[in-house]
């Protein structure tokens, strides 16, 4: 319980931390140009706190309640999140070329998040009353299977970062199952040579390819975006320009307060800001690798495989694009960056992870996968005869040694 309680602790901690520090720093993103354009200096930040607010509530609801029902909802959540990944493609509102959002007055909500959290539901629930895939054709039907239902439906919006982070995701629960590294391997070879194969037969996506390589032969066209990312890092120095006075947020770093907000943290904070960023990401990582591991119900174990993966993978795609070490995806920064549905689905998410670190995975009872039942979970150990292990024992119905009664036997 101690172990666990420290996993509480800085799950929460982090996660509170972090979320604080977005609203400050998108505050800081946005309200300079928003000045200077005669609008709203407070305007994201108020938007993005009602967001907060909506996935503080969320948290609590999941940290609340017990983890082991979502195992029932997967396939509810997983048809919800298909639905609305075709719905947004017909009825979705057009931003920068892509269809991602679905307008609900004046706010949006991005179908794609909730398929990020439906898909690592699904897998845990999948994985955790059936063995882990050997071999690629028993990974394909159906994991595989709906994972590239599920990417393809993103691509076409187009949202490669998800699809990243979907395949990431999925492969820390498969890694946690039990499935063999070859076979792992195996299949992270064809998903990259799939994405190579579609990221060349797309004329945009080879575009961000060719930008990715040298972003300076055009800086003030397609490499924008990245030369300016790594200007604004650049001038931060050591300790940055200070809180509020960054300079390429103004007009001059495109989506400052979503996707290229560690650009804005590196200028305003510098290295020592920036570190610390990523020690925070780092120690979440931590608490919930160690979760997992120490986890007893089998669905609990996979599922905090997943969370942790799903959040910072997002992070270390972020932060390798942001520094140029990786195309361009659009994936935001988790707590972080401008995004309400991100925020809320992220929230949420630490939720689950509270309430399986808070004592429902650990119980008074033995772990013992229950592979009778359909629903995967546990169930007391009991003799083969059908009775208690105490019961088992006081009736003298145990084991013994296949040579003792020769060795009694003999003079």
């Amino acid at each position: 319980m101690k172990s666990r309680s420290l996993e509480w602790q800085l799950l929460m901690l982090v996660a509170a931390a972090l979320t604080a520090f977005g609203l400050v720093m998108v505050y800081s993103a946005t309200s300079a140009s928003a000045a200077l354009g005669n609008g709203n200096p407070t305007g994201y930040l108020e938007r993005q706190g009602m967001y907060a607010l909506v996935g503080v509530a969320a948290l609590v609801v999941a940290a609340r309640g017990d983890f082991r029902r979502l195992r029932a909802l997967a396939p509810t959540l997983v048809i919800t999140a298909l639905v609305l990944c075709v719905a947004v493609l017909a009825i979705g509102t057009r931003v920068n070329g892509a269809r991602r959002w679905i307008g609900f007055g004046p706010a949006a909500f991005q179908p794609s998040e909730l398929a990020k959290l439906a898909l690592v539901v699904w897998c845990a629930a999948y994985l955790s009353r059936r063995p882990a895939p050997r071999t690629l054709r028993d990974l394909a039907r159906p994991i595989g299977l709906l994972v590239g239902v599920f990417s393809l439906l993103v691509l076409v919006e187009p949202d490669l970062g998800t699809v990243i982070t979907l395949v990431v995701m999925v492969g820390a629960i498969l890694l946690v199952s039990g499935t063999p590294l070859p076979t792992l391997a195996s299949a992270y070879t064809l998903v990259i040579g799939l994405g190579a194969l579609a990221a060349w037969t797309s004329p945009y996506r080879r575009a961000r390819l060719f930008t990715f390589l040298d972003p300076w032969k055009d800086p003030l066209g397609a490499g924008l975006q990245n030369v300016q990312a790594q200007i604004s890092i650049g001038s931060g120095g050591i300790f940055g320009r200070g809180l509020g006075q960054g300079i390429e947020k103004i007009h001059y770093l495109p989506e400052a307060h979503t996707d290229m907000i560690f650009a804005v943290i590196g200028e305003e904070l510098g290295l020592v800001g920036a570190a610390v960023l990523v020690a925070g990401y780092c120690a979440f990582a931590y608490a919930g690798l160690r979760l997992a591991i120490s986890c007893k119900d089998p669905f609990g174990k996979r599922l905090a495989a997943g969370i942790t993966a799903l959040i910072c993978g997002q992070a270390a795609i972020n932060l390798a694009a942001v520094l140029g070490l990786a195309p361009l995806t659009g994936i935001p920064r988790p707590f972080v960056s401008y995004g309400g549905s991100s925020l809320v689905i992220t929230l949420l998410s630490v939720g689950i992870l509270l309430n399986i670190a808070h004592g429902h995975a650990g119980s008074a009872r033995a772990s013992v996968p229950d592979r009778r039942g359909r629903d995967g979970g546990t169930r007391r150990p009991r003799s083969r005869s059908g009775g208690s292990a105490a019961r088992a024992r006081r009736d003298g119905d145990v084991r013994r040694v296949a040579g003792s009664r020769r060795g009694a036997a003999r003079p």
